[in-house]
C-alpha cells in the first residue's frame, strides 16, 4: 500500500530532491548538509515556457515522482524515497508544508509549487501561482493545500517550438495523476535581453541566444529543511507516515 504522507528531513542525503542547469547539461546536485538542501543563484533561465506559453523561471528544487531513474540521476540526486514508497500521484485535497530559510532578492518573482504530468506525448505543468512561498532569514513552516479550483493557478504551457511536447491539459487531470515532478520555482522572471537583438526575444533563447541583464534577475539562496506532503486517504482508510 503506498504511503499517504510523505516525511523529509534530509537527514540522509538530498532524498531524490535535484537542480537543473539547462536543457543542455540537464541535472546538478543541490547543496546538502545535514538537515537540509540548498539552491543558490546564478539559476538557469529556463525558456521553455517563453511567450505565448506562461513565461520564463527558475527551478530550484525538484522532485521526480516515478522511475526509473538513470545511475547518474542516483548520483546526482540520492534515493528518491518518494517514487521508492509508491507514494500517491493524486494531488487533490493534499497539503504541502515546507521548512524554508533564506536570503532572496526576488526583483518581482515568487516562489511557487509547479506540477508536471503526463498524458501521451504532451507534458502540462500548472504553477501555484495564487498561494506563494515567503523566503525570510529565519525559519518558517509553511502549508498549502492543492484544490482543483482553476482560479490560484496557472497553465505554463509552451514557447513556439515546443508546443507539440509542452502544451495545455486540464488541470484536475495534471493534479490527480502527477507522473512527472514536483518542483519549486521562482516565477515569473524579467528578462531583460542585453544590447541589441536580431530578432524577436521570445523566438529565441533567453541567456542562450542572446544575453540578459543578469542584475534584473532574483539572486540568493533558499535552504529547505523539511517536506510534508498529506496525501487524502480513500475512503475509509487511514495515513501512514513515511519513515525518515
Amino acid at each position: 500500500m503506498a504511503d499517504l504522507v510523505y516525511f523529509e528531513s534530509f537527514d540522509r542525503d538530498s532524498a531524490g530532491w535535484w537542480g537543473w542547469v539547462g536543457n543542455d547539461r540537464g541535472l546538478q546536485p543541490l547543496l546538502w548538509s545535514q538537515g537540509a538542501v540548498t539552491s543558490r543563484s546564478p539559476w538557469w533561465i529556463d525558456y521553455n515556457h517563453a511567450p505565448p506559453g506562461a513565461g520564463y523561471l527558475h527551478m530550484l528544487f525538484c522532485l521526480s515522482t516515478r522511475g526509473p531513474f538513470s545511475d547518474h540521476h542516483k548520483e546526482i540526486a540520492g534515493e528518491n524515497r518518494f517514487a521508492a514508497s509508491r507514494c500517491p500521484l493524486d494531488f487533490r485535497e493534499a497539503r504541502i508544508t515546507l521548512r524554508l530559510q533564506g536570503e532572496l532578492r526576488a526583483r518581482g518573482a515568487k516562489l511557487l509549487l509547479l506540477f508536471q504530468g503526463k498524458i501521451g506525448d504532451i507534458t502540462s505543468g500548472w504553477l501555484l501561482t495564487g498561494r506563494p512561498f515567503a523566503i525570510d532569514p529565519e525559519w518558517s513552516e509553511q502549508s498549502v493545500a492543492i484544490t482543483p479550483d482553476p482560479e490560484p493557478w496557472t497553465c505554463l504551457r509552451g514557447r513556439h517550438d515546443r508546443l507539440d511536447y509542452y502544451n495545455y491539459l486540464p488541470l484536475e487531470s495534471i493534479i490527480g495523476q502527477v507522473n512527472a515532478n514536483v518542483m519549486l520555482v521562482l516565477f515569473p522572471l524579467p528578462v531583460h535581453p542585453m544590447g541589441p537583438l536580431q530578432g524577436e526575444p521570445h523566438l529565441l533563447r533567453a541567456g542562450k541566444d542572446y544575453p540578459v541583464w543578469t542584475s534584473d534577475l532574483p539572486e540568493g539562496y533558499v535552504r529547505l529543511d523539511t517536506v510534508k506532503i498529506e496525501f487524502k486517504p480513500p475512503a475509509g482508510g487511514a495515513a501512514q507516515r513515511l519513515p525518515s
